[in-house]
């Protein structure tokens, strides 16, 4: 039975029954919104792996390939006309290539896995499919026989992007964003670090420096289309840099990057105590010295953890990217900084604009993919933050 309150108590407080409704409405409403969060998480998790991973599986037919004169001329003659709509007209115009590399194949005729159309990929996988009738009963019985099967699909990780669906790949945009990203630490890094420490440790507090401090904290909040649209005026319009590569892919993800990286690494700067300044002065070093040889070492793991956190944030970035052009049909991947090149954001931008089925499980793939990536670079952040970091 619920105990009454003593109302003529002196220090009773008539709004107690309130606050304690209203509290325990706070908390049912801040649980509620976290179970909501994890379960919008759960869901997306879940559909984008139950699309995804089909992705890593390729058909594969197991059918007789005849390699001669008139077939490397006209590759489509190699195989007999029942499986010429269910294999991929990428495989048969790769057969140049693979007698190249078998010269013993020559005049002969030899089963061969082949790669299979997509079509006869989504049908493998219970998805929607264009095929006849005649099709499905050939690939049934094929499949009785075991001549047709799902491998492990390593065109994904090996080619580049192709209009041809089961031929598509992520190599050309996982090289691209390397390139990209090598480009942005190594402009953003060393120049972010080096504006925190001056503002932090020996600029002067006056209007100029407010005025710089504001700005850095305006641009790290601006939207990032902005920096595509700076990009292409300074270092395509105005100095002439190639179009699309990662040259100025990687110049302007720093231009982004850089008021993070100021920001992380100022924090992580002003987290050091003065005692250990003044304790280095006491000693007879200058400012410098003190910066270099004990504050800097202090708080490194802050400004490396921010540092990669920025660069995890440049790895997603889409729309500045698409503003130079780094969104075109790139089937090879760059040779340097200067050549043409796409990232895998973008690239996944293009796949999921395709209008065939099987660009949709290898978009879904793709995000698990750059998702792995990105959790594995902000793993490597908390990893590095708690090794190195130093509890006073």
């Amino acid at each position: 039975m619920r105990k009454k309150q003593n109302t003529n108590n002196p220090f009773y407080d008539p709004t107690l029954n309130s606050r304690h409704r209203s509290s325990k409405r706070f908390k049912t409403f801040t649980l509620s919104s976290l179970i909501f969060s994890i379960a919008f998480l759960a869901f997306f998790l879940f559909d984008m792996i139950s699309k995804g991973s089909p992705a890593f599986e390729q058909a594969y037919l197991n059918i007789p390939v005849t390699y001669n004169e008139k077939t490397l001329k006209n590759t489509r003659m190699a195989i007999e006309k029942k499986y010429r709509k269910i294999t991929s007209r990428a495989w048969l115009r790769g057969i140049p290539r693979l007698v190249e590399a078998n010269p013993d194949f020559m005049g002969k005729t030899i089963n061969t896995w082949v790669l299979a159309d997509d079509q006869v990929d989504q049908y493998m996988k219970g998805h929607y499919y264009k095929l006849g009738s005649k099709d499905r009963a050939l690939i049934d019985d094929m499949k009785a026989y075991g001549n047709v099967e799902l491998k492990f699909n390593k065109i994904f990780f090996t080619n580049g992007d192709s209009k041809i669906p089961e031929f598509a790949g992520l190599n050309s945009a996982v090289v691209g964003s390397i390139l990209t990203l090598m480009i942005t630490m190594a402009f953003a890094f060393p120049i972010g670090v080096m504006t925190a420490i001056y503002l932090e440790e020996f600029a002067e507090d006056n209007k100029f420096t407010q005025i710089i401090e504001v700005n850095i904290n305006n641009l790290a909040a601006i939207p990032s289309i902005l920096f595509g649209l700076l990009g292409l005026a300074i270092f395509i319009n105005l100095f002439g840099l190639p179009r699309s590569s990662p040259m100025v892919g990687g110049l302007t993800l720093a231009l982004m990057t850089l008021p993070i990286i100021i920001v992380s690494s100022r924090a992580a700067l002003r987290a050091v105590p003065d005692s250990i300044r003044q304790a280095g002065y006491g000693l007879g070093l200058t400012k410098i010295e003190v910066t270099r040889d004990h504050v800097l070492p202090l708080a490194f793991p802050g400004i490396l953890t921010g540092s990669i956190i920025g660069l995890a944030q440049a790895m997603g970035e889409t729309a500045p990217l698409i503003i130079i052009g780094m969104i075109a049909f790139i089937p090879d991947a760059p040779g340097s900084v200067m050549d043409a090149a796409t990232v895998m954001p973008a690239q996944l931008f293009t796949w999921a604009g395709m209008p065939e089925r099987m660009y949709i499980e290898k978009t879904a793939a793709g995000i698990m993919v750059l998702l792995s990536i990105l959790i594995s670079l902000n793993a490597v952040a908390i990893y590095l933050r708690k090794k190195f970091e130093v509890k006073w």
